[in-house]
């Protein structure tokens, strides 16, 4: 059950907190997020996850 309960809330906490994170990589390493990118990224490791549990 908790292995189901704390990717939904990471998941969460991004999706929550998106302009903050997209900010401090801004300030930090001067780069500009692309959502498309960062939204695929966080979709294959799901997809790889899910994988290695079947």
């Amino acid at each position: 059950m908790i292995k189901y309960i704390i990717p939904a809330i990471i998941i969460f906490l991004i999706v929550l907190f998106w302009e903050k994170i997209t900010e401090f990589v801004e300030k930090k390493f001067n780069i500009k997020l692309n959502f498309i990118v960062i939204t695929s990224v966080v979709a294959m490791i799901a997809i790889i996850l899910l994988l290695l549990n079947y």
